[in-house]
């Protein structure tokens, strides 16, 4: 699995590529960005091919060391339990994921779909006092329930993102 990373993630984890890395997970890649939300640093991933969201709050330096090899995917893991995966399914989605490698090659219309995510979060959690009073897995899933486009092209990433998971 390869995270393209903004410039903002890159800076915090170690071991990014500047060089193009080469995608081997059948499940594809994601974009990661770093952001801040109530003076707390928030990390968002979209995938790229469903633009299924995960969206982390409170990460603190120890964390982005363990980012793509532990939280990434017991947040990913926990996002298709709750969409109805089978226990079968997650550890095959958690399986073909592979390694979690970064590189810096972003895709201007992965992080404009990720721009539009991160506006209907702030909206929804706009009313909440501390971005920490919320549940991740619950607003992940709430991101994945609302459509939105690639290139043009109307889908649901929840729908899209179980479609894969369901191939493998």
């Amino acid at each position: 699995m390869i995270i393209h990373c903004s410039q903002k993630l890159a800076a915090r984890c170690g071991n990014v590529s500047a060089e193009t890395l080469r995608e081997t997970s059948p499940l594809g890649g994601w974009h990661g960005h770093l952001f801040t939300l109530d003076r707390r640093q928030c990390v968002m991933f979209c995938h790229d091919a469903s633009r299924y969201v995960l969206f982390m709050a409170g990460l603190r330096k120890q964390h982005f060391a363990e980012l793509g090899s532990r939280w990434f995917r017991r947040l990913y893991a926990n996002t298709l339990v709750m969409s109805g995966c089978t226990d079968a399914q997650v550890r095959k989605a958690e399986l073909a994921l592979g390694p979690a490698c970064f590189d810096t090659t972003i895709d201007r219309s992965v992080q404009g779909s990720m721009r539009i995510a991160r506006q209907d979060l702030e909206t929804w959690i706009h009313d909440v006092p501390n971005v920490m009073d919320v549940d991740p897995v619950a607003l992940s899933c709430r991101l994945n329930e609302r459509p939105t486009t690639i290139r043009g092209k109307w889908l649901w990433p929840r729908k899209v993102m179980l479609e894969a998971v369901a191939a493998l």
